[in-house]
């Protein structure tokens, strides 16, 4: 397999801080997005911590140490937050992560919070991750579809997050890559401005090289209220 991808972040229209932070190591196979909460210095700070300890992996691991060793470096995150938000004495300091692993025919999805996972198959989207969120437990009951709950007025309240509360809980989907895979992670700066009829047409016609840029100016058409953080891999 080759692997193809674009990235971007942005600060948006109204914030004065980008508290996203994303990561791009397709050498090792490793893409993240980390959406950062707590206000100026605090989030950004959170953010970038999640993806540092990422970030410091060693090349060359099998896959199975690359996930547990992946696994290690977010909790790792998890601890200097808790130790960042004690120190400062400011309140919740935290961030979200998504993060994508691919290697030897095969994909890793890790998740906390509302920062999201898709991918285009045979010109079809799915969202791999599920939020957590107060509006993500909505849907899973069944009484919001995900478009909807992005128009609630509590879309934006995350119930699981790294750096939050005691023990860190990471989600995880895994599966199967093949040629013509098509995948996004995305902060919900994104997902909050384009629903999934808007994705799917847009990871459909767009190409690589334009398709990141094409998903941030959306949601700066949108409003831009919140940081844009996109990262799309197309697999080969």
């Amino acid at each position: 397999m080759k692997i193809r991808f674009s990235a971007s972040t942005h600060v948006g229209k109204v914030r004065k801080v980008n508290e996203d932070s994303i990561l791009t190591m397709p050498e090792q196979g490793i893409w993240a997005v980390s959406d950062g909460m707590g206000g100026y210095s605090a989030g950004d700070f959170a953010s970038q911590c999640v993806v540092d300890n990422i970030a410091m992996l060693p090349s060359g691991l099998p896959p199975g140490d690359l996930i547990r060793e992946l696994r290690t470096a977010i909790s790792r995150a998890h601890e200097s937050i808790l130790t960042e938000a004690t120190n400062r004495g400011a309140g919740i300091i935290g961030a979200t992560v998504v993060v994508l692993v691919v290697a030897e025919g095969h994909f890793a999805g890790f998740w906390a919070g509302d920062s999201r996972l898709y991918r285009l198959q045979s010109g079809s989207i799915e969202l791999l991750t599920s939020d957590h969120s107060l509006v993500g437990a909505l849907v899973e009951a069944g009484e919001l579809t995900w478009d909807e709950a992005e128009r609630h007025a509590q879309s934006n309240v995350v119930t699981r997050a790294v750096g939050v509360d005691g023990a860190l809980e990471l989600d995880k989907i895994r599966g199967e890559v093949f040629p013509g895979d098509r995948f996004l992670l995305c902060s919900d700066g994104l997902s909050k401005y384009a629903n999934f009829s808007t994705l799917e047409r847009v990871l459909r016609s767009e190409p690589i090289e334009t398709v990141a840029d094409t998903l941030q100016q959306i949601a700066l058409d949108g409003g831009g209220a919140d940081n844009i953080s996109v990262i799309v891999i197309d697999v080969i």
